[in-house]
């Protein structure tokens, strides 16, 4: 039976939600509030992980260790690196990699991105699973859906020469603080995994007035298309 793990690094990412959940039962680890129960008739454990990479990874284990999901959902807002990306689009992971692991200065062989010893440099996001987020993206908001990269970083992206600079070194199409994380440690775990984004802001100088303004609805826009894509798995 299928299980779904869904991350979320801020409480409007998975309020919506948790507030969807049947069968409650509710369990504390690591600083985090696990919340279990059925999203849309699918088992499904819903978690704000907080902010940044460490967090996301070690909520990504927790999920494997203790709750035994057999798929992974990071939901939550990200930053434009497209034009044609505008607030509210949806992105569905094609795949996920880090814009700020750099280890090339050491060994040239390597790329900006890579980590040493694994055997990809971006982590591929589950086929079957990122066609059926990317079917639910355009049920819930038809035409303003696409599958890309996500680039991660323990950073928030806010200036235009940052913004390049990242859509030079890994072709992503939107940016974020979690994704790559989670798709690391379930790639590690063999945890078919996909991260859905809404984008809130443009990830260059208009991001302070754009992001709190598109934060929450963004949010909640994509937490819909986390809960439809909780029902297309009950039905497949």
């Amino acid at each position: 039976m299928k299980k779904l793990g869904i991350i979320g690094a801020m409480d409007v990412e998975v309020q919506t939600l948790k507030d969807k959940l049947q069968d409650l039962q509710i369990t504390q680890k690591a600083g985090m509030v696990f919340f279990q129960g059925k999203l849309e008739n699918t088992p499904a454990v819903v978690v704000q992980c907080g902010v940044g990479k460490v967090n996301a990874a070690l909520c990504v284990q927790i999920l494997c260790d203790l709750f035994d999901v057999t798929h992974i959902v990071n939901t939550g807002v990200a930053g434009s690196l497209c034009n044609d990306l505008d607030i509210g689009d949806f992105v569905v992971s094609r795949d996920a990699m880090y814009h700020d692991f750099t280890c090339h200065i050491l060994n040239p062989a390597y790329c900006v991105g890579q980590v040493p010893g694994m055997d990809v440099l971006a982590y591929p996001a589950d086929k079957a699973l990122a066609e059926y987020a990317l079917e639910s993206a355009q049920l819930v908001y038809p035409g303003h859906a696409r599958m890309g990269r996500v680039a991660s970083g323990d950073q928030f992206v806010a200036a235009k020469e940052h913004k390049e600079q990242i859509i030079a070194d890994t072709q992503a199409i939107c940016t974020e603080m979690e994704g790559c994380a989670i798709a690391h440690a379930a790639w590690r775990n063999k945890i078919p995994f996909v991260i859905i984004r809404a984008i809130s802001d443009k990830a260059d100088g208009s991001a302070y007035v754009d992001y709190p303004t598109f934060e929450a609805a963004a949010a909640e826009r994509c937490a819909k298309v986390t809960q439809a894509l909780a029902k297309r798995l009950s039905d497949a």
